[in-house]
C-alpha cells in the first residue's frame, strides 16, 4: 500500500495485513513489526468509523482466526506489545514521539483483533490462541499466558503511565481493550459468574489485586478531571508548515505501513447522529469502572473492585482504614462532588451517583453535609422533568437517588431553605423564585402524573411516593403552585377511583348475565388505586400534623378543593387517616365563614395564618412517622450488568459491535 493510498477499500490488499493474517508465522523479533505499526491511521471515535472498518477487513480478520492456531502472530503481536511497553514511561518522559505512536498503533490492532475473537469463538478457544508455544509449534497449559500478561500491563499502563498530550490515546486505548476484554458477557444471555475475566481480574495471579484500588482511584480521578484530546496532530507529531510533516515522511520512509495517510472521513471525524464527547476518556474510564464494579463475585470473595468503591474515604479524612478492608484509598471528594454535579446528563455518570450514594457510606455523609446540594439535586430534577426525552433505566436511577437523599431528615429540611430563581427548564409555569423543596414535590407530583398517563408503572408510583413521604414531615412553606400540584394530583386519583369503582359495577351486573365472557380483574385495580390514593393522604396528614403552622398555602389549597374529601371521609379504607384532615377542613371552613363572603386571597390566607396559632395541636391525632428506604433488589446483577452493558454498547467511543451477533439483554432506551 503506498503513501498515498486512502482509500478504505485498500486495506484488505494491504501486504502487510495478508502478512499478520497469513500460513507464515511471523517472530516477534521479525523487522515486518516495525513496518506494521507505522501506520498514521487514528483511531475511530464512533461506531459508525467502525463499522466501516470492520466491513473492510472482515476477510483479513477472519483469514487470522483460521491461521492463528498454526501460526501465533496474534501472539507474537501481543508479546511485542508487552516488551514495548517496559520502555513507555521513560518514552514518555523523553517524549519519543515514534515509540508511543507505534506502541500505540500496537495497542489498536491487538483491541480490534481481541474483539473479533471473543465474537468469533468460546472463552476456551480464546484462550488457546494465546498459548501458542513457536519452538514446539503447538500449545502448551504450561506456557506463559500471554493473555493474563496483557491485561496486567494494560493495569499498569493504565495507572502507571502520566497522562500528556502524547499519551492521551494510548491511555483511552488501554481502558477500551479492559472493556473489550471483559465483554464475553454480551455473548451470553445469562449472567456470567464464572469467566476468564473472573479469574485474572478477581483472583489475582500476577498483579490484577495488588493493583485493584490503583486502578480504581485512576479510574475516578479521569472522570474527575475531564480532559480533553489533545488538537488533532499535537498528541502524534507535531505538524510543519509544508503540509506533509514528519508524521507522512516517517511513515513513507518505514515501507508505509497499515494504513498511511488514511482516515476515516477525517481525523477526529464522527458520524452525524453521534454527540461529540468532551472527554473520551473520561468517558471510556467511567463505563469500564462500572463494568468492574459489578463483576459478580467470585465463589469464595467478594468483588475486589466494589469492595474498592464501596470503601474509599475522602483526602481530608484522617482517620486509619479498618484492616478488613484491603483495597482502600482516599480521593478529593469535593472533585467528585463537582464533577458528578455537572456530569448527570449521562446514563453512566448517574449510575455512578447511585452506587456511590447506595453503597459508599462516606460519600453519603460527606453529599448529605453539602450546604449547596441544589447543585446536585437540580440535575437530577431535570432528568425527571424531561422523562419523555431519557431511558426508563436513567429515570429510575434519578428516583432512586432522590429517594435515598430524603431518608436523611437533614437535607428534607434544608431543601426548603434553598430559594432558586428563574427555573427556566420547567416549563408549565413561570418559576420566578420558588425553594428548592417545593420543585421537588413539581418534579416529583409530575413524574407521577406522567406515569399515570403512559407507562402506569407501580414501581415508579411507588417510589415517587415514597419520597414524597419522606419529605411530608418536613414540608416548610410550600410554594402555593406545589401546595396546588399536591391536592390536584389527589382530585386527578380521585377521578381515577371513581372510574374504576363505576367500571367494576358494571361489569358485575354484565357477568349477572353472560357467565361465559371473561372479566377484567378490576378488583386488583380498585385495589392499587386505593393503596395510592392512602399514601397521598398520609403525605398531607403528615404535613399537617407536624407542620401545619409552616404551610398556610396546603391549608388553602385544601379549602379550594374541599369537596374532593367528602367521599373519603365514610370509606372503611381512610376514615383514619381521614380524621385530621377532616378536622383542618372544618375548622379553618368556620373561621372563613365568621369572616364573610367575597374574601381576597390574601385575606383568606390572612385568616389562615390566624387559624394556625389558635387551633390546639393536641386535637391533631399522631401518626407513626412515614418513613421509607431503598432496598436493593435481590439479585441486582441482574438488572445491574445488562444495564451497564447497553451503556457500554451505546458509547459513543465503544467498539462496534453488531447487534445481530449480541446474545445479552442489552437494555432498550424506551
Amino acid at each position: 500500500m503506498g503513501s498515498n493510498s486512502s482509500r478504505i477499500g485498500d486495506l484488505p490488499k494491504n501486504e502487510y495485513l495478508k502478512k499478520l493474517s497469513g500460513t507464515e508465522s511471523v517472530s516477534e523479533n521479525d523487522p515486518f513489526w516495525n513496518q506494521l505499526l507505522s501506520f498514521s491511521f487514528p483511531a475511530p471515535t464512533s461506531s459508525t468509523d467502525l463499522k466501516l472498518l470492520e466491513e473492510a477487513t472482515i476477510s483479513v480478520c477472519r483469514s487470522l482466526v483460521e491461521n492463528n492456531p498454526r501460526t501465533g502472530n496474534l501472539g507474537a503481536l501481543i508479546k511485542v506489545f508487552l516488551s514495548r511497553t517496559k520502555e513507555l514511561k521513560l518514552s514518555a518522559e523523553c517524549r519519543n514521539h515514534i515509540f508511543i505512536w507505534q506502541t500505540n498503533n500496537a495497542l489498536f490492532i491487538i483491541c480490534y483483533l481481541l474483539k473479533v475473537f471473543i465474537c468469533e469463538m468460546s472463552e476456551e478457544e480464546l484462550q488457546l490462541h494465546f498459548t501458542y508455544e513457536e519452538k514446539s509449534g503447538s500449545y502448551s497449559s504450561d506456557s506463559e499466558d500471554l493473555l493474563e500478561e496483557l491485561v496486567c500491563c494494560l493495569m499498569q499502563l493504565i495507572t502507571d503511565i502520566p497522562l500528556i498530550d502524547l499519551t492521551y490515546e494510548i491511555s483511552v486505548e488501554a481502558i477500551s481493550t479492559m472493556v473489550v476484554f471483559l465483554s464475553c458477557q454480551l455473548y451470553h444471555k445469562e449472567v456470567l459468574r464464572q469467566s476468564i475475566s473472573h479469574k485474572y481480574l478477581m483472583r489475582g495471579f500476577l498483579c490484577s489485586l495488588p493493583y485493584t484500588s490503583k486502578l480504581v482511584k485512576t479510574l475516578l480521578y479521569n472522570f474527575i478531571r475531564q480532559e480533553k484530546p489533545p488538537p488533532p496532530g499535537a498528541h502524534v507529531f507535531p505538524q510543519q508548515s509544508d503540509g506533509g510533516g514528519l508524521l507522512y515522511g516517517l511513515a513513507s520512509g518505514v515501507a508505509t505501513g497499515l494504513w498511511t495517510v488514511f482516515t476515516l472521513g477525517g481525523v477526529g471525524s464522527k458520524a452525524a447522529n453521534t454527540p461529540a464527547l468532551s472527554s473520551p476518556l473520561a468517558n471510556q474510564s467511567l463505563l469500564l469502572l462500572l463494568v468492574l464494579a459489578n463483576l459478580t463475585d467470585a465463589a469464595d470473595a467478594p468483588n475486589p473492585y466494589r469492595q474498592a468503591i464501596i470503601s474509599f474515604k475522602n483526602t481530608q479524612d484522617n482517620s486509619p482504614f479498618p484492616s478488613s478492608i484491603p483495597h482502600a484509598f482516599q480521593i478529593n471528594f469535593n472533585s467528585l462532588y463537582t464533577t458528578l454535579c455537572e456530569q448527570q446528563t449521562s446514563d453512566q455518570a448517574t449510575l455512578l451517583l447511585y452506587t456511590l450514594l447506595h453503597q459508599n457510606s462516606n460519600i453519603r455523609t460527606y453529599m448529605l453535609a453539602r450546604t449547596d446540594m441544589e447543585n446536585l439535586v437540580l440535575p437530577i430534577l431535570e432528568i425527571l422533568y424531561h422523562v419523555e426525552e431519557r431511558n426508563s433505566h436513567h429515570v429510575y436511577m434519578a428516583l432512586i437517588i432522590l429517594l435515598i437523599l430524603t431518608e436523611d431528615d437533614g437535607f428534607n429540611r434544608s431543601i426548603h431553605e434553598v430559594i432558586l430563581k428563574n427555573i427556566t427548564w420547567y416549563s408549565e409555569r413561570v418559576l420566578t423564585e420558588i425553594s428548592l423543596g417545593s420543585l421537588l414535590i413539581l418534579v416529583v407530583i409530575r413524574t407521577i402524573q406522567y406515569n399515570m398517563t403512559r407507562t402506569r408503572d407501580k414501581y415508579l408510583h411507588t417510589n415517587c411516593l415514597a419520597a414524597l413521604a419522606n419529605m411530608s414531615a418536613q414540608f416548610r412553606s410550600l410554594h402555593q403552585y406545589a401546595a396546588q400540584r399536591i391536592i390536584s394530583l389527589f382530585s386527578l386519583l380521585s377521578k381515577k377511583h371513581n372510574k374504576v369503582l363505576e367500571q367494576a359495577t358494571q361489569s358485575l351486573r354484565g357477568s349477572l348475565s353472560s357467565n361465559d365472557v371473561p372479566l377484567p380483574d378490576y378488583a386488583q385495580d380498585l385495589n392499587v388505586i386505593e393503596e395510592v390514593i392512602r399514601m397521598m393522604l398520609e403525605i398531607i396528614n403528615s404535613c399537617l400534623a407536624t407542620s401545619l403552622h409552616h404551610n398556610p398555602n396546603l391549608v388553602y389549597a385544601l379549602l379550594y378543593k374541599r369537596d374532593l374529601f367528602e367521599q373519603f371521609r365514610t370509606h372503611p379504607s381512610f376514615q383514619d387517616i381521614m380524621q385530621n384532615i377532616d378536622l383542618v377542613i372544618t375548622f379553618f371552613s368556620s373561621r372563613l365563614l365568621q369572616a364573610g363572603a367575597e374574601l381576597s386571597v390574601e385575606r383568606v390566607l390572612e385568616i389562615i395564618k390566624q387559624g394556625i396559632v389558635a387551633l390546639p395541636k393536641d386535637r391533631l391525632k399522631k401518626f407513626p412517622e412515614l418513613k421509607f428506604k431503598y432496598v436493593e433488589e435481590e439479585q441486582p446483577e441482574e438488572f445491574f450488568i445488562p444495564y451497564v452493558w447497553s451503556l457500554v454498547y451505546s458509547s459513543a467511543t465503544g467498539l462496534y459491535w453488531s447487534p445481530q451477533d449480541i446474545q445479552l439483554f442489552t437494555m432498550d432506551s424506551d
